[in-house]
């Protein structure tokens, strides 16, 4: 049989693993998109969270632990060939390439977007962002270090561009490193550093004096966790379900792949139902505790209820984070050092997150094309840095508002819908639960064999129904669209359709050259399969 690079060994330790799992899901998201989704619809949103989370997200974890591990039995750490052994089907594999194809597309734009973090850390530490006494002046600033303040046919700002670099550069340097030497050593320190920073500005914002009678703490904090008889009315709105269930895919990073491949480097006596727990608990922990008490309590205490829900409206999610809460470290003691921990907390949370973005890529580039290891790794730092510079250059055109929604926003959906079908209903759920718990510290309680059979995989085509219902053809025809955006449009999709194309090609060619793809499982897969398989690669 051909055989292809030593497959790396996988995770040096149970915390490692777990802080990696969790820093893939712990991201920008956490701190900045929660804030901006629960703001509009006060404590009502948290109610369909909690649910989401408990009837969707964990199960949604646990599926892709159970899927990832069950195809790194048998080499695969993508799903193309983790979903063929799930179901022998022509199409599976084909399906698959959406766990290489989000992650990879999302991480385009996402790198990008963590290195405004990095730039802003070092713009609040030199005090370059001194002297700025208005939200409008914040506002400015921001379009001016992103290049789109006076944007002509590109948007450019070489400071910008520089920390843009720097931040490729990390990633692509941790990525090159691996599993072990790579992702699981900057998770294990930058996991804990991140959740310090966090503990520290919730309790510096929560230490926060009043600054007018409905300006308070406790008023911020009510944004998120008080139920007041209005919110009833909100919860009978389809709207608020879909985007605290959309937070959950979100922040949890289910539906994109990335969990699969991790969980691809886990042999069968590594526990899945505990590890994966407690890797969702951690970023809770940091999205709803962390998050939860700082944006929203800042927001509130220094613009007011009303003014805070008018800024997320008006500027999205990322407006409180960039344009408000430097204002406010500006107008507090020793501000200026906590907007650097503020950023360079934003820069860790992303970091977690991107580092593991183009691992599926570079993993199938290695197991199903056979590509060396250093080889791919330029492959994909050539490739990604090329499809990074339209993002940059023409983000006044909407070039990354247009990745974001096909590839973080309904393309995970989608996967979501497809994973759950075939895990749940075509591998039958029967296999799946005894997959789930080879190993297992912890016995899930039975109702979740049903909430994995019924619940998730009927709620997440229901939400694909929902979304096809609600506006994706005008989306696809570009109906709100304006006249000179619409070429930059159709470059963010032939950007995507180059890379499935590519992808689909991969899958293919792998399926005709490598013939353990069509040997049944009797004969690629044994009791001992991980340690049989580990030292037959080091021999060879």
């Amino acid at each position: 049989m051909r055989r292809g690079p030593v497959k790396e060994l996988g995770w040096g330790s149970r915390f490692g693993l777990i802080m990696a799992m969790a820093g893939n899901a712990v991201g920008l998201g956490n701190f900045l998109r929660f804030p901006g989704q629960a703001a509009p619809y006060g404590g009502a949103f948290m109610v369909p969270y909690f649910l989401a989370l408990i009837l969707i997200g964990i199960p949604l974890a646990w599926i892709e632990w159970s899927i990832g591990r069950r195809g790194g039995a048998y080499k695969h750490g993508t799903t193309p060939g983790m979903f063929y052994r799930l179901w022998k089907h022509p199409i599976s594999k084909y399906l698959g390439i959406f766990g290489i194809l989000l992650p990879a597309m999302v991480g385009v734009y996402y790198i990008y977007i963590e290195s405004w973090a990095l730039g802003y850390a070092w713009q609040m530490a030199t005090g370059m962002l001194r002297g700025k006494h208005t939200y409008e002046e914040m506002k400015a600033s921001f379009g001016s270090y992103v290049g789109t303040a006076n944007a002509g046919l590109i948007s450019f700002s070489s400071v910008s561009y520089s920390f843009f670099i720097i931040a490729f550069l990390i990633n692509i340097f941790v990525l090159g490193r691996g599993i072990a030497k790579g992702i699981e050593i900057v998770a294990k320190y930058c996991m804990p550093v991140l959740i310090v920073l966090g503990m520290i500005l919730a309790v510096r914002v929560l230490t926060l004096p009043p600054r007018g009678e409905n300006q308070t703490v406790s008023h911020g904090l009510a944004q998120i966790w008080r139920l007041s008889p209005q919110d009833f009315q909100t919860l009978m709105r389809p709207h608020v379900w879909i985007a605290a269930t959309g937070q959950i895919f979100f922040t949890l990073s289910v539906g994109l792949g990335m969990v699969h491949t991790y969980a691809s480097y886990l042999k069968k006596k590594h526990d899945l139902t505990l590890n994966g727990l407690t890797a969702c608990a951690t970023n809770e922990f940091v999205e709803v505790v962390l998050g939860g008490s700082i944006v929203i309590p800042a927001a509130v205490i220094f613009f007011g209820v009303e003014r805070a829900r008018e800024i997320v409206a008006m500027d999205g999610t990322f407006a409180i984070g960039f344009y408000a809460l430097p204002l406010i470290f500006e107008q507090i003691p020793y501000g200026e050092i906590f907007g650097v921990m503020w950023f360079f907390l934003l820069f860790l949370a992303g970091l977690t997150s991107s580092m593991a973005m183009f691992t599926p890529l570079l993993v199938f580039l290695e197991d199903e094309l056979q590509i060396d290891r250093r080889v791919g790794v330029l492959l994909v730092a050539f490739f990604a840095f090329i499809m990074m510079q339209p993002v940059i250059l023409f983000q006044h055109h909407k070039v990354l508002d247009e990745l974001d929604y096909w590839m973080g926003t309904f393309g995970l959906v989608l996967f979501v819908a497809i994973e759950t079908v075939v895990f749940s209903w075509i591998f039958g759920v029967d296999k799946g639960w005894e997959e789930l718990h080879l190993g297992a510290e912890l016995k899930i309680p039975r109702i979740y064999y049903y909430i994995m059979k019924y619940v998730t995989p009927v709620f997440a085509v229901g939400l694909v129904v929902w979304f096809c219902y609600d506006g994706l053809l005008e989306k696809i025809t570009m109906k709100n669209v304006a006249s000179e955006d619409v070429p930059y449009i159709w470059l963010a999709r032939i950007m995507i359709l180059l890379m499935a194309s590519f992808l689909m090609w991969g899958v293919w060619y792998a399926w005709q050259t490598h013939p353990k793809f069509f040997e049944d499982e009797e004969d690629t897969k044994s009791e001992n399969s991980d340690d049989i398989k580990t030292i037959e690669d080091a021999l060879s």
